[in-house]
């Protein structure tokens, strides 16, 4: 068990923290930097998010005010555009865009975008995965090592990283639907449609450190338990 906890391949983990954290502070000030600025239509997150899906032909998606800061989501059960605080009434290009984000995931919805089925299919699977994979791999080591239980907790860790895989085509598409939805309906004008990028782009980011730090601590699993046969 201490060899378990205690040997090099922590560094992996390390470096998924310190991708994790730098992405996480990229968006935050980024998006702090470009919530100051009003966009020159003047409408909000929420009166633009009305006219993208209204451009899109899309009726049946309620947008909703959820508190907290981007927490901003679409969800595909009830077909809810869920707008944060920093968002729904915001004026600024950042609440836009992030707005048309969202948007984006509407249209994938409506549009029958094949990596959002396969993610919405296997998002189950893979929260059970997650939760599960760590109980099994301590549980093996407790009892002796027990490669069973090990290789399954390794798998099951599987399923969380392929959920973050396909996650990446997925948010990378909804931006580029958001950033020619506001050129298309002129809702951002081209200056303010660099400031909208950057936004979006540092959001890209947290998921690329999100996919990448997952797949580091499945090759940690991986390493650890190889060196454990070996021992």
């Amino acid at each position: 068990m201490p060899y378990f906890y205690y040997d090099s391949t922590y560094i992996l983990v390390i470096i998924g923290m310190v991708l994790s954290l730098l992405a996480s502070a990229r968006v935050k000030s980024t998006y702090a930097k470009y919530a100051r600025e009003a966009s020159l239509t003047g409408m909000t997150g929420a009166q633009a998010a009305k006219k993208i899906l209204s451009t899109a032909g899309i009726y049946d998606v309620t947008i909703q005010h959820v508190a907290g800061e981007l927490t901003d989501h679409y969800d595909p059960r009830n077909k809810t555009l869920n707008l944060s605080d920093s968002v729904y009434g915001s004026v600024s290009v950042a609440a836009v865009g992030v707005a048309a984000h969202e948007c984006g995931h509407a249209i994938q919805h409506d549009r029958g975008y094949a990596p959002l089925k396969i993610r919405s299919t296997i998002a189950p699977v893979a929260s059970f995965g997650a939760n599960i994979s760590w109980p099994l791999i301590v549980i093996g080591l407790v009892l002796g090592g027990s490669g069973f239980l090990v290789q399954l907790g390794i798998i099951m860790f599987s399923l969380a990283v392929l959920f973050q895989l396909v996650t990446l085509p997925v948010e990378f598409n909804a931006s580029r639907r958001a950033m020619n939805l506001l050129s298309e309906t002129g809702i951002l004008y081209e200056e303010e449609l660099r400031k909208t990028k950057k936004v979006l782009s540092a959001a890209a980011l947290t998921y690329v450190a999100a996919a990448a730090s997952s797949i580091l601590q499945l090759l940690r699993l991986v390493l650890l338990y190889g060196n454990r046969r070996r021992d």
